[in-house]
């Protein structure tokens, strides 16, 4: 006894270690899940960083490396420093690196403009302009590495007339290829001008060309701002109160105003603008403070610019500068008194916003990396730390509609990577989160109603003899590895039925008729032909009858496809009802996910109906109850908390299911219900992108998001079917 007794309870403490392990894993999991998350919905910050000593006396550019290692500014008279940044930000031991004059004796510079590529224009007087970019190569010697700084001259090192009558330039914008280069100029005689230099061979090889110059309009308007796409086929013109599109895509035609985009508000002035990267989008800021982006959308006469979405940088303060980033859809705008916002326009997000400039002082730059910036003060260059590194993420670009660059409208889309550097992330968790409740609807339609009516059957009214077969069985499909399933399903099953379509139709109405129709033949068969089959096996003779059912329907397929369908019922469900069809659809994942839930559905409904006491069911036919009245009234209801459980378990199998919907649908992230119409799920998205994504990225933490969210799910069906059971329970533990 005693023996016995230490047993009993060295098993109760094992087994509730195990319990509360498990629990423990859980909760890792859970934990370990919103740690990588967290990051994302971290508000942007921005913190002094280092001071460093200048020469410059009046500033008109400044920028870093990407390392922010080496700063460097260009002052008014053309000169351009490199410095070190120390890493003990002292600033006496600040270095100068490098000295060079970009001007020369002769020349007069007026300005400088900053292109989003890394490139510096000189404006010099008599029309001329210099492009210079500055350079940093790294050197290894030993295990230290050394930054040299340098400068590169694209277009070659003598200035470049952008205006063959040599007037004075008053507004710029530059865009280059390999082969080509464009101006977009405003001269002081009020002439709008287009200056394209052709590369006699290669940019990257040699800066020899020939130029091309046009005078897009005479006597223009006051200009205050210009802008070119950097493919050079677009080019907006800010005129007053409105902005003018012109059609660079021919290049040997004048260009033509295309259309304009006006600012409608009363009382509103444009004072500044700005091309977001990749220039699909147009930002303008407003003398109101207001900031407006502006991208094409298509209309029933064609695409036109449309006003998207408005940002408030200040309620009484002019937007004076524009500074987008170079590879995202961030931007930062500034006001006439130093107020700076840092903005993204995909999340519509305001991220940060305070004063970092002095009123007049507006030469700022951001780090080649976005995450910092590089301001002129009048103690020399400023650094700044910014942490920003997931502004596309906030709730309601996840879970609600966006209206993308491009798109007629908003919508859900994931969209997560592109073969473009200035690609607009889509991260809308909506379509997978579809995706996954819909392939576990259509598996679930099609498993529950099969494996429900095999467990009643089976534990019910099926001979022992068969059911000590039937039952090991089906349970041993369980143990069929899924991608097998996803694999059938992808390169058999789904070309089966897109060339059998009538046939896959027929057999919902075939089946259950000669299901009915050989049960009634076999019921009013003479007993002599009855007892010739024992009763055991009585149920196999429907088997060779349901196949020929099946056989018949696929081979009057195609003469159903010729007589209904014009021959192609694909092509009539495409043209004539509007359906598209993908050969892998919901219908091909719901049978082969149906085949993988059936087993666990059946398993536990089978052990709970069988599991229902005798005394019941035979006390219930002693009372004079039909089998089926008592199967209905009894045996059911009894059994109805573990026939629940087992339905709630196929269901929590198919939601996390991810080699199926995998290989069998065609990972299609759309919100649409139609049977033939794919899907993709959490599970597949992870399962496809996480070995592409980048440790830390967007990306990574958003995928992570939908684990999460998955597992969220799970927990949610599981504790509802523990409560709906346990209800069940205690509603029937009487009977």
């Amino acid at each position: 006894m005693k023996s016995r007794q230490v047993k009993n309870n060295l098993a109760r403490w094992m087994i509730s270690a195990g319990g509360v392990s498990v629990l423990f894993t859980l909760v890792l999991i859970f934990l370990y899940l919103v740690y990588v998350i967290k990051p994302v919905f971290e508000s942007a910050t921005v913190e002094p960083s280092q001071q460093i000593q200048s020469l410059a006396k009046t500033t008109l550019a400044t920028g870093v490396d990407e390392l922010k290692e080496i700063a460097f500014d260009i002052d008014n008279q053309g000169i351009i420093r490199f410095y070190q940044i120390q890493a003990d930000n002292n600033r006496q031991k600040s270095q100068l690196l490098l000295e060079r004059d970009l001007v020369r004796n002769d020349e007069q510079l007026v300005s400088v403009y900053s292109s989003n590529d890394g490139q510096y224009i000189l404006l010099l007087d008599g029309g001329l302009v210099r492009i210079v970019r500055p350079t940093f190569k790294a050197e290894f010697i030993g295990d230290t590495r050394i930054i040299h700084p340098g400068l590169d001259f694209p277009l070659g090192e003598e200035a470049i007339l952008v205006d063959e009558q040599q007037q004075a330039i008053r507004r710029l914008s530059f865009a280059m290829s390999t082969e080509r280069a464009t101006f977009i100029a405003v001269t002081a005689d009020q002439r709008l001008i287009k200056t394209s230099l052709v590369a006699e061979d290669d940019f990257d090889y040699d800066p020899e060309y020939s130029a091309e110059y046009q005078v897009v309009k005479e006597n223009v308007d006051v200009i205050n701002f210009v802008g070119i796409t950097p493919d050079m086929s677009t080019a907006f013109v800010a005129v007053g109160d409105r902005v003018d599109v012109y059609d660079f895509a021919d290049e040997w035609d004048v260009p033509k105003r295309a259309e304009f985009i006006p600012v409608t508000e009363p009382n509103q002035h444009i004072t500044s603008m700005a091309l977001l990267s990749g220039s699909s989008s147009v930002l303008l800021g407003t003398s109101d403070g207001q900031v407006h982006q502006y991208f094409e959308v298509a209309a029933e006469d064609g695409r036109h610019f449309k006003r998207i979405r408005s940002f408030a940088v200040s309620d009484s303060e002019a937007v004076v500068e524009l500074y987008p980033e170079r590879y995202r859809k961030s931007f930062y705008a500034v006001t006439e008194s130093g107020l700076v916002g840092i903005y993204y326009t995909t999340s519509e997000s305001e991220l940060w916003k305070g004063k970092l400039l002095n009123r007049g002082q507006q030469v700022m730059a951001i780090t080649p990396r976005a995450n910092g910036l590089v301001i002129a003060v009048d103690s020399g260059i400023e650094l700044l730390k910014v942490d920003n590194e997931h502004p596309e993420v906030t709730w309601s670009a996840l879970w609600q509609e966006v209206w993308y660059e491009g798109y007629p409208e908003p919508d859900y889309i994931w969209q997560s990577t592109s073969g473009s550097d200035d690609f607009e992330a889509k991260f809308s968790l909506m379509p997978i989160s579809f995706g996954t409740m819909k392939a576990a609807m259509y598996a679930m339609l099609f498993a529950v109603p099969i494996a429900i009516s095999a467990a009643i059957y089976t534990a019910y009214f099926m001979p022992p003899v068969m059911r000590r077969s039937v039952k090991p069985t089906i349970e041993l499909m369980e143990a069929l590895p899924t991608v097998i399933l996803g694999f059938l399903a992808g390169l058999w099953l789904a070309p089966l039925i897109e060339k059998n379509l009538p046939a896959v139709f027929m057999l919902l109405i075939v089946l259950p008729l000669t299901t009915v129709l050989v049960a009634f033949v076999w019921y009013n068969l003479p007993k002599q032909y009855k007892v010739l089959l024992p009763e055991a096996y009585s149920p196999l003779i429907l088997l060779p009858f349901l196949v020929l059912a099946s056989w018949l329907a696929f081979a009057l397929s195609g003469t159903v496809e010729d007589a209904l369908f014009a021959g192609n019922m694909r092509q009539y469900l495409t043209n004539d009802l509007g359906i598209d069809f993908d050969q892998r659809n919901s219908l091909v994942v719901g049978i082969a996910m149906g085949f993988a839930v059936i087993p666990t559905i059946f398993s536990m409904a089978e052990d709970a109906i069988f599991s229902v006491p005798k005394h019941l069911t035979s006390g219930s036919l002693a009372l004079g109850a039909t089998q089926w009245q008592t199967l209905v009234k009894v045996v059911l209801l009894t059994a109805s908390p573990g026939i629940f459980s087992a339905v709630m378990m196929g269901l929590g199998r198919a939601v996390g299911e991810t080699m199926i919907v995998l290989m069998a649908t065609g990972n299609t992230p759309v919100i649409d219900w139609s049977i033939f119409q794919g899907m993709r799920t959490l599970s597949a998205n992870i399962a496809v992108e996480m070995p592409e994504s980048e440790v830390g990225s967007s990306h990574y933490r958003i995928l992570f998001l939908a684990a999460f969210v998955l597992f969220v799910f799970t927990f949610f069906f599981n504790t509802l079917a523990e409560f709906v059971r346990q209800r069940l329970r205690e509603k029937y533990s009487s009977l």
